[in-house]
């Protein structure tokens, strides 16, 4: 029998209430593991990075690739993905076109402004020898100042070199439109060499670059040992173009029986670097440069380029400024995963203290039918105090205290389900109502029992 206030109604409406507090309970749960997943899996997701590089079967080639190979195999979280080019030139084309994430090329190139190094792979140093003129007209060139009114030949096809001649002409005194050049690709040193219309040689790369080597070698086969004209000026151009430094080439580099050069020759340098544009991401392009660091000494064994790895200059005021994410690794001002992410924790703190606040409003909101229930019952509870007082039969008080009973069933439920918060009001009408009870049961069997109410004995006084 269902109570007057509708105890199986309130059970069906406790259980839907329940339910509903599952599932948002299980939501919240689920959306909150969910992000927090997400930020992990963000961070340690693997990001491939594609790199323009060439030409094919160059030491750059060489390089990139076996980096790439090294990242693969230690499942580093920055994976690199070649894309070969013709060189540095169309390396950078790539690169700006959108085409790579990164490019190894040369700091002297018409480089966006929104281009910054992450490594520096090697300094490509400028070699600038002549060979002995046929006749006393003619004469051997000795010195930058004697190329005036000649011809110089100049080794591979990027423009960036002849651009390089013609600073070092300036800053030596000489007029650019003074001296002729001819480029030649590095497959045609020997027709190079056999060409008597040229006065002087010029080549950019490093001091162990092969190339050069070969060039000199065969210039000096086919028109006479060279003589290597030192650049006075590399400190000035360096001052002026700080994408240039001046360097050294030390003797016997190229050769050494016989000593070429004999001695030091002073010179200038330029940077062959891997660049990223500025908003490729910190986290990232960090992770990568320690990649490259760690992996350098390793690679170095086998592949010599790789020991020439430098790190770029942190300066801001440096000509191409390294990337925000190599100078935080670089000068060790790199943030931890609870630093580039605090705001994220901070919110997620902020969130779960507004799902607190959210939960209890929705806990109040969908009890709010089990607490006017309670508050009904307590009172029809507080009535049959009085109609226990006044019950004509046993068979009426036990009716009573089975509908009691329902009452506490339910009001014990509503308490579980945080419904209600204290039962001691509650406590207080149930012992009224056991006392009521108690006195009547008392009165209603006392005359079927054949005892009369006692009353209180009165007490004489002795000698009365």
């Amino acid at each position: 029998m269902a109570s007057p206030d509708g105890g199986d109604s309130l059970r069906k409406r406790r259980r839907r209430n329940r339910a509903r507090l599952m599932l948002a309970t299980v939501l919240t749960v689920v959306g909150l593991v969910a992000g927090a997943l997400g930020v992990l899996l963000y961070e340690l997701r693997p990001v491939t990075l594609r790199i323009a590089v060439g030409p094919q079967g160059s030491d750059d080639i060489k390089l990139i690739q076996a980096l790439a190979q090294t990242f693969a195999r230690d499942r580093s979280s920055v994976r690199l993905t070649p894309v070969v080019t013709d060189g540095a030139t169309p390396s950078l084309g790539e690169w700006t076109k959108g085409n790579a994430d990164l490019a190894v090329t040369r700091g002297d190139l018409d480089l966006p402004t929104d281009a910054q190094s992450v490594a520096i792979l090697r300094k490509n140093v400028v070699t600038l020898w002549s060979v002995p003129g046929k006749s006393k007209k003619s004469g051997t060139v000795k010195s930058i100042a004697d190329l005036a009114g000649r011809k110089v030949g100049v080794i591979g096809r990027t423009p960036a070199n002849v651009k390089l001649l013609q600073v070092i002409l300036s800053e030596s005194g000489v007029a650019p439109d003074k001296v002729q050049t001819e480029q030649f690709a590095t497959t045609a040193i020997a027709e190079m060499a056999r060409d008597e219309s040229l006065a002087a040689y010029l080549a950019v790369g490093p001091l162990d670059s092969k190339t050069t080597a070969e060039a000199i070698a065969a210039t000096a086969k086919a028109r006479g040992e060279p003589r290597f004209l030192p650049i006075d000026v590399g400190d000035s151009i360096a001052k002026k173009y700080p994408i240039y430094d001046s360097e050294e080439i030390p003797g016997s580099t190229f050769s050494t029986a016989p000593a070429r050069p004999e001695d030091k020759v002073d010179t200038v340098s330029v940077n062959h670097l891997i660049i990223a544009k500025r908003a490729l991401s910190s986290v990232t392009v960090a992770q990568l440069t320690r990649q490259i660091f760690a992996a350098r000494q390793q690679l170095a064994r086998e592949l010599p380029t790789a020991g020439k790895i430098e790190a770029p200059d942190t300066d801001k005021a440096a000509a191409l400024p390294a990337h925000r994410g190599a100078a935080a690794f670089i000068d060790g001002t790199e943030r931890t995963f609870m630093e580039r992410n605090s705001d994220y924790i901070w919110g997620l703190v902020v969130l779960l203290s507004g799902l607190g606040s959210a939960g209890a409003w929705f806990r109040s909101y969908v009890t709010r039918d089990e607490r006017a229930a309670s508050a009904r019952m307590r009172d029809r509870a507080l009535a049959m105090v009085a109609k226990a007082r006044k019950a004509n039969s046993l068979d009426e008080l036990d009716h009573m205290q089975h509908e009691i009973d329902r009452i506490v069933r339910d009001m014990l439920d509503c308490y579980d389900d945080g419904a209600i918060d204290d039962l001691a009001p509650f406590n207080l009408v149930l012992d009224q109502f056991h006392n009521a009870l108690v006195d009547r049961r008392k009165t209603l069997t006392m005359p079927s029992a054949g005892i009369a109410p006692s009353h209180p004995e009165t007490v004489g006084i002795p000698g009365d």
